[in-house]
């Protein structure tokens, strides 16, 4: 049995992060209570692990990782600004979010279609986010918490155009980096992709957002727990493949 290296390594460093927000949701009290940073720590982690499993499945595991985290973060912050009815964002904001997810499907592009078609994806993930949230088409649109799943007219409109837009990004990035014999396929893996994990986590943000609001408080140590106990296990993974005499492969 063997094991290579970059996952060996993977697998810790999605240990201690456990271990991190673990420690956090049992700090709950000290953080604030219901006031506090963890409704939107709870959003990080809930649309970071919907977003990354997705794309990971659909594209890549890299991707859903650099894809993942991106999306985790900024839409943590978005949501949680609707939910207390805070003014839209301005532009320079938009602008903000825009190129943090830009950079998150770059670097996952990049991992698997080379530097320069990374480059090139990022930016033009970055300008039509930017135009999107102009137009009014952003994650927030049509906030309405429920204890059900739940996708309107509008949404899907959205996730459409989110699929096409993608691919047409994906195939000029593809022609850029000099790979036009593979450009549509990768422009249909990456538009049907993003559409379709896009599709997915809008269906289900009305009942993430109902239960990051209702939850309550002693339900937040107890998940906290549980992130330090798997978050515990990922880490001794590297210590049982030593004891196991396990063969590590790429060094």
């Amino acid at each position: 049995m063997i094991i290579e290296k970059h996952t060996l390594a993977l697998l810790s460093i999605i240990g201690c992060s456990l271990d991190v927000l673990g420690s956090l949701y049992l700090t709950y009290d000290l953080l604030g209570g219901e006031h506090g940073p963890l409704r939107t720590l709870s959003r990080g982690v809930t649309y970071g692990v919907l977003f990354g499993v997705g794309f990971g499945l659909a594209i890549g595991p890299l991707f859903g990782l650099a894809s993942g985290a991106a999306h985790g973060v900024t839409l943590a912050w978005e949501f949680s600004r609707e939910s207390k009815h805070a003014p839209k964002p301005g532009f320079w904001e938009d602008a903000a979010i825009s190129l943090i997810r830009g950079v998150g499907f770059g670097v996952g592009a990049a991992h698997l279609y080379g530097i320069k078609f990374g480059i090139t994806f990022g930016a033009l993930s970055t300008a039509g986010q930017i135009v999107a949230y102009k137009f009014g088409l952003r994650p927030t649109m049509n906030y309405k918490p429920a204890s059900r799943p739940r996708l309107t007219k509008l949404q899907i409109l959205a996730t459409l155009n989110r699929a096409v837009g993608y691919a047409v990004g994906g195939w000029i990035s593809a022609l850029i980096a000099n790979q036009s014999e593979t450009a549509l396929p990768v422009a249909l893996s990456l538009g049907l992709g993003i559409g379709a994990v896009t599709l997915i986590a809008l269906a289900a943000t009305p009942l993430i957002e109902w239960v990051i609001v209702n939850v309550p408080a002693k339900r937040m140590g107890v998940f906290g727990v549980a992130l330090l106990l798997i978050g515990f296990a990922l880490q001794s993974v590297q210590y049982w493949v030593a004891l196991l005499d396990v063969g590590i492969v790429g060094r």
